[in-house]
């Protein structure tokens, strides 16, 4: 009865997003092209304007590039020619949080604008290889890049690593009571396992404009996980979060596969990227899982990613709030324990629940919500501060619901500005939560 309860709301959801796709393109397709209102050399001159205007901002900016410059040449004349600004940062991957431990490595984050239209989104793309003291080896790279006029737009990465997660059980943290089974999968103290794993990522998404900014895009994506050991554990009929789970749902605890086709309509206003002054990112649609892409179960998950930016000063438009909501719903089927949604679990960075390690609180159906406040320290935007705060709640197999039950986190932080052509801050934050959890955590670029 479940099945068909849940196959039928998926059909429900499924059709709304055809149907509403349908209407995005039909519109697209039909709309009338009006009349040009500037000339080829107006629209020139204004271009020229806004880059003109671009590099003035820039000028007055101080990054770690100029730093160095000011420490190697010294008596360099200010107001002498300087090399262009380069859209690359190569650092030391130097990041710390509680789920990694600490972390040393390599780093390079790129920043560009294709074409010569001023209204093109930025492309970013990273790449990284590191090690852990948790004893983590992580190698990927990830792009989002976004063709001249935003025509299209294509977003991917490919990972490869030696993992340990941690595992604190399944749930928000409520404690079911009376079964003891159930008891030990919700986890309610909180008590800390680790599972290791080789973990394999390949995942590509394409999308198309169909209006200024909205636009419609499928892809795929493979997740393989094998050699899966719960640390200090040899045995599968152990009663752990992790077996009981797996014992189920019917999962193999030695290896699985998460393999699907992805599909999502997607409208963003976002004025950079790396670190938004102002606009909106909406991305919302659904991953089917499927056996014939050899997934080791069938499953259809609805997930939604909701961004809004405000710049509250036109003179210093670094002075921002930024709300981010992030959601994904199990329909149907079944998804292994490491791939449900959960702390740190969302598809972008991986930043979500700072003050909590990754996966803290998971379930089949999860709901995180973050506000923060961004604001400029010196004149010449080298240093910025943040604060923040984020709630998150999740359903269990014990009778909590979705929105039941919140868990919060809070804290604040240090922007170093690394790179001012590509906004690319190195990001210092110390977070506290519940349970006695808390952490620092270091990365580049902002969590959202």
């Amino acid at each position: 009865m479940k099945d068909n309860k849940g196959s039928s709301r998926f059909n429900i959801l499924f059709k709304g997003l055809i149907f509403l796709s349908f209407i995005i393109i039909s519109n697209y397709t039909f709309a009338q092209v009006g009349a040009p209102v500037d000339s080829v050399k107006s629209d020139t001159a204004k271009i020229a304007a806004i880059k003109r205007k671009q590099v003035a901002d820039l000028k007055k900016q101080f990054d770690v590039g100029d730093l160095f410059n000011l420490v190697l040449h010294p008596k360099k004349d200010p107001d002498a020619p300087v090399k262009k600004s380069s859209g690359i940062t190569i650092v030391p991957n130097i990041a710390s949080n509680p789920t990694i431990g600490s972390q040393l490595g390599i780093k390079a984050v790129a920043g560009r604008k294709l074409g010569d239209d001023p209204n093109t989104l930025l492309s970013v793309a990273a790449t990284s290889a590191s090690i852990t003291t948790k004893n983590i080896i992580y190698f990927y790279i990830n792009h989002n890049i976004y063709t001249p006029g935003n025509k299209w737009n294509f977003q991917g990465n490919l990972v490869v690593a030696k993992t340990v997660s941690p595992d604190e059980g399944l749930g928000i943290g409520n404690n079911p009571g009376g079964n003891g089974v159930d008891e030990i999968l919700a986890n309610p103290q909180r008590k800390v396992r680790a599972l290791n794993s080789l973990y394999f990522n390949i995942r590509e998404k394409v999308y198309k404009e169909v209006e200024k900014n909205l636009f419609i895009g499928a892809g795929a994506s493979f997740d393989i996980r094998t050699r899966i050991k719960e640390r200090g554990d040899t045995s599968i009929h152990q009663l752990t979060p992790y077996n009981i789970y797996n014992d189920r749902h019917g999962f193999n605890g030695g290896d699985y596969r998460a393999d699907g086709l992805l599909f999502n309509v997607q409208y963003t206003t976002r004025d950079n990227q790396n670190r938004a002054y102002k606009g909106v990112y909406i991305d919302a649609g659904f991953r089917i899982n499927s056996r014939w892409l050899a997934s080791s179960k069938n499953s259809v998950q609805f997930t939604t990613d909701f961004r809004k930016y405000f710049s509250l000063s036109d003179e210093h438009p670094e002075h921002v709030i930024a709300f981010w909501n992030w959601g994904s719903y199990l329909i149907s089927g079944n998804v292994p324990y490491l791939e449900l949604p959960g702390t740190s679990k969302d598809g972008g960075g991986f930043r979500s629940g700072r003050g909590y390690t990754s996966g803290y609180f998971k379930g089949t159906k999860y709901n995180y919500s973050e506000v923060e406040y961004r604001f400029p320290i010196l004149n010449n935007k080298f240093l910025s501060g943040v604060t923040f705060a984020n709630v998150q709640t999740a359903n269990d197999e014990s009778g909590t619901k979705l929105f039941q039950t919140w868990q919060p986190a809070y804290g604040a932080g240090l922007r170093i500005l690394f790179n001012k052509a590509t906004r690319t801050n190195l990001c210092l934050d110390y977070a506290w939560g519940k349970y006695d959890s808390k952490g620092f955590f270091l990365n580049l670029n902002e969590a959202f």
